[in-house]
């Protein structure tokens, strides 16, 4: 479980974040949505640590993540799994070699239980004869996949997804949605993904916070944002149904 407690955050005399507080549950994908400049990139990298808040707290499973140095950090960041926008593999490296990376750099296994996980992440996301390959021979959804398989490779309690869907086409886009999903339900993960895309809201968002000017704005199901008459919320839903019609 994650907990973010009256997070504020500004660059210089600018405000981003405003009071945000929310709870994001294991086994489920929770949803960060909201315009450009709305904050919700700023808020993941803030949970993540690439930003530090100037106020509030970010809990991990009761652990005030901002109160921790970087070395006391490191038990956490170990815990946790980043799916990038861009996939962000290595080029130099192949398959095998992204994801052997963390298990090299955080894991005590031994060559052959590193070898065995690699191949193990790899058949989950459907993708068992990419090893030998560089970056460079996979398509765009492949690329997201060997993330997601990098991503998972140190068994993390908390996964979280920049916009996952990002340049992919729709069909690719559902395949990606799926995966994440089931992964987060098959190893009670604490799933954080931000996102545009209304299609991933709807088919995948367990929870679901919409950010606006800063401030959450509202909370809540796939199923009750349909019903729901907050009005900046719909401006959002529907501009983005308009947008993808239009596409």
């Amino acid at each position: 479980m994650i907990e973010l407690k009256n997070i504020y955050k500004s660059f210089d005399t600018k405000s981003v974040l405003e009071d945000v507080s929310v709870n994001f549950q294991p086994g489920h994908t929770n949803l960060i949505i909201g315009g450009s400049g709305s904050g919700k990139t700023t808020l993941l990298k803030c949970m993540v640590g690439l930003h530090e808040v100037n106020s509030g707290q970010i809990l991990y499973s009761g652990e005030d993540f901002c109160g921790l140095n970087f070395k006391e950090r490191i038990p956490i960041r170990k815990e946790i799994g980043m799916l990038f926008q861009s996939s962000a593999l290595f080029d130099s490296m192949t398959v095998e070699e992204n994801l052997l990376f963390p298990l090299n750099m955080f894991s005590e296994m031994s060559f052959s239980e590193k070898s065995d996980r690699v191949d193990f992440c790899l058949k989950r996301v459907n993708l068992d004869n990419v090893r030998k390959l560089a970056p460079s021979e996979l398509s765009g959804g492949m690329k997201k996949r060997v993330g997601i398989a990098r991503a998972i490779a140190m068994q993390p309690k908390y996964l979280f997804c920049d916009e996952p869907n990002s340049g992919l086409d729709p069909k690719t886009s559902i395949v990606i949605d799926n995966l994440i999903k089931e992964i987060t339900e098959e190893y009670n993960i604490t799933t954080v993904v931000n996102t545009h895309d209304m299609n991933s809201v709807m088919e995948i968002g367990d929870f679901i916070i919409f950010l606006h000017e800063g401030k959450k704005w509202w909370e809540g199901t796939n199923e009750e944002i349909r019903h729901t008459d907050n009005k900046e919320l719909n401006e959002f839903v529907y501009a983005s149904k308009f947008m993808r019609m239009h596409l």
